[in-house]
């Protein structure tokens, strides 16, 4: 999967990791990309937008 115009982001609550952490771009058509920030060339997961919400939601539950 081509992901050369995703627009990473970092969570607000990565401050105290010294950055380390996973970054999310969420900008493209159908698609969710979470990697780790410390291998930004390395390989990224793909999630539908859909599935991601529902790991999200059930994140913030526990």
């Amino acid at each position: 999967m081509d992901l050369t115009g995703a627009i990473w982001r970092k969570s607000t609550r990565s401050s105290g990791n010294q950055g380390d952490c996973v970054e999310v771009a969420d900008n493209l058509p159908g698609v969710v990309a979470v990697r780790d920030s410390k291998d930004r060339h390395g390989p990224a997961l793909t999630f539908t937008p859909a599935s991601w919400a529902s790991f999200v939601a059930h994140a913030k539950r526990h």
